[in-house]
C-alpha cells in the first residue's frame, strides 16, 4: 500500500487531500509514523523526528494515528488477496507476499492478477497500492518499491541481473542504513559491486547475512511464501519527554515496561527465554543487553528483576537515556512447554537460586 496510514487519513478526511500530512504525535519526542506523498516532496519520511519534519515542511499537518482503522483496512485488503490465493505471507499491515502460481481464478499471468488486485483496491477501498511481480520474494519486494506510488513493475528472469546491477545498495532488501554505510565504506555501491565480491568476503564483512547478500546479488532467493510465520519476539518501548539518567526514574520506567510486556505476552500467548533491554541514549546511540534463562520469564516481577540486572552493565550515569525497551525472544513452542518447560511463576526473591544465567549478549550501534 502507498503511504498507508497517511492515505487512509486523507481518504477518510477529504480536507486533508492534497496537503502534506504526517501521522504521529506532536510531542517533542514524537516521530513520523507515515508521511503522505505531498509531505515526502519536502523530505519528510517515516521514523523522522516530528520536530525535524516540521522544520522541513512548516505547513505540515500532523494527524494522530488511528491504528484500529488501519487494521480494519488491512483486513479488507487481505480479503481481496484471498480471492486469488491462500498463499499469503503478511509482512506488515500494508504489505504482503502472494504466491499466485496456482491461483483461484485460473489466471495464467501473474501480471494480470497484480493489476486486477490494484484495480479492486482502488475501486473498493479508494486507496492505491503498488505491485511488484517476479520469480522470487527478493525481486518482488524490490519491484514493488520501484515505481511508487500506484506503481507496477515486473522483473523478468532474463532481465534480473541487469536490474540488480543498477540498484543502489541502499535499495537492497535487508540492507539498513548502518549496513549500507558499511558496504559503501567497503567500496560496495551497487548490486554490480556486490556481485563482484566473493561469498567468503561478504561473510567476513557481514557475518551470516553475507550468504544472503551473495545470493541476492545473483537474483537467488529460494524462500517460499509462508502463510504461517512463527512470531520471534514480543516487546515494548518508551521514549521519554526528557532524557533521564537517575536510577529512580529509570527504575520506574522499567517497572511500567515490565507490566506492559507481561500483558503483551499474555495477549500473544508467547513464551520465550531471552529477555533484552534496549537503551537509546541522548546522542541516539543504541546499546542492548540480553540474558537467556532456563525458566521462561513471564511475570512482570521476574521481567523487572532481569531488567535491573541488565541495567547494571549499562553506563547510564554519564549517558542520559532517551528511550528504554524490553523484549522477549527465543520462542518456546507450545509442545515443548507440554514436555516439561516451566513458567517463571516463582516469587521474585527465589529467582536467583532457581534460574542460572545462560548467556549475555552485547550489541552497540548507532541508530
Amino acid at each position: 500500500m502507498d503511504a498507508f496510514f497517511a492515505s487512509v487519513e486523507q481518504r477518510d478526511n477529504p480536507t486533508l487531500r492534497g496537503l502534506p500530512v504526517a501521522v504521529g504525535g506532536e510531542g517533542p519526542r514524537s516521530v513520523v509514523c507515515a508521511a503522505s506523498y505531498e509531505a515526502r516532496q519536502w523530505g519528510v519520511r517515516s521514523a523522522m523526528p516530528m520536530a525535524q519534519a516540521q522544520r522541513r515542511c512548516p505547513q505540515l499537518t500532523i494527524v494522530p494515528p488511528r491504528f484500529s482503522a488501519y487494521k480494519a483496512v488491512s483486513k479488507q485488503v487481505h480479503a481481496i488477496f484471498a480471492d486469488y490465493t491462500d498463499l499469503i505471507e503478511p509482512l506488515s499491515l500494508d504489505e504482503a507476499f502472494l504466491d499466485v502460481t496456482n491461483n483461484k481464478r485460473g489466471i495464467s499471468l501473474a501480471t494480470d492478477i497484480a493489476r486486477d488486485i490494484q484495480q479492486r483496491i482502488r475501486n473498493e477501498l479508494h486507496l492505491t497500492a503498488s505491485a511488484g511481480v517476479s520469480y522470487n520474494k527478493f525481486l518482488a519486494k524490490i519491484a514493488s518499491d520501484y515505481r511508487k506510488p500506484n506503481g507496477f513493475c515486473t522483473i523478468h528472469p532474463s532481465r534480473a541481473l541487469h536490474f540488480i546491477d543498477q540498484l543502489p545498495i541502499e535499495a537492497f532488501w535487508g540492507v539498513g542504513r548502518v549496513t549500507a554505510q558499511r558496504m559503501i565504506s567497503a567500496g560496495i555501491h551497487t548490486g554490480k559491486d556486490l556481485r563482484q565480491r566473493s561469498e567468503e568476503n561478504l561473510v567476513a564483512l557481514f557475518g551470516k547475512a553475507g550468504h544472503l547478500y551473495y545470493n541476492f546479488a545473483r537474483g537467488i532467493d529460494h524462500r517460499p511464501v509462508e502463510t504461517e510465520r512463527e512470531r520471534k519476539s514480543v516487546g515494548c518501548e518508551c521514549t521519554f519527554e526528557r532524557d533521564i539518567n537517575d536510577f529512580s526514574s529509570i527504575n520506574e520506567a522499567l517497572l511500567e515496561l515490565s507490566d506492559d510486556l507481561e500483558n503483551r505476552l499474555r495477549r500473544a500467548d508467547f513464551y520465550g527465554r531471552t529477555l533484552t533491554l534496549k537503551v537509546k541514549f541522548h546522542d541516539f546511540q543504541i546499546l542492548s543487553r540480553s540474558q537467556t534463562h532456563d525458566i521462561i520469564p513471564q511475570t512482570s516481577a521476574i521481567i523487572h528483576q532481569i531488567a535491573i540486572q541488565l541495567l547494571d552493565t549499562i553506563p547510564f550515569a554519564t549517558n542520559p537515556i532517551r528511550l528504554l525497551g524490553l523484549s522477549l525472544s527465543h520462542p518456546i513452542p507450545s509442545h515443548t512447554l507440554r514436555q516439561g518447560f516451566q513458567l517463571s511463576l516463582f516469587p521474585t526473591e527465589e529467582w536467583n537460586s532457581l534460574v542460572p544465567i545462560v548467556q549475555m549478549d552485547d550489541d552497540y550501534d548507532r541508530a
